[in-house]
């Protein structure tokens, strides 16, 4: 799934331009650290893995910044404990 882009964001709309879903995250230690704190999925689009989709995105972002994450937002958190690749650039973990 291709996701759009703003300044701290990525996110999905649907044909009516609707939130699908969204990921946020801010900026701390001079740019150097992501800090995701809040990811969203729509209810009628649970269980598709728009969410995971996210975080990878966020994480992908992130590596090819030279920068590290800290997952403040649950769904995040989970996400970077169960992908081991994740760990690498988990910051404070």
């Amino acid at each position: 799934m291709e996701f759009l882009e703003e300044k701290n964001r990525f996110y999905q709309v649907d044909e009516e331009q609707k939130l699908i879903a969204e990921i946020r995250f801010d900026t701390i230690k001079d740019n150097q650290v992501l800090v995701i704190e809040h990811t969203f999925t729509r209810p009628d689009f649970r269980g598709q893995g728009i969410a995971a989709e996210l975080v990878k995105k966020v994480v992908d972002f992130a590596i090819k910044n030279h920068q590290q994450v800290q997952p403040l937002c649950s769904y995040a958190k989970k996400e970077f404990i169960k992908n081991s690749d994740y760990q690498k650039i988990w910051y404070n973990h």
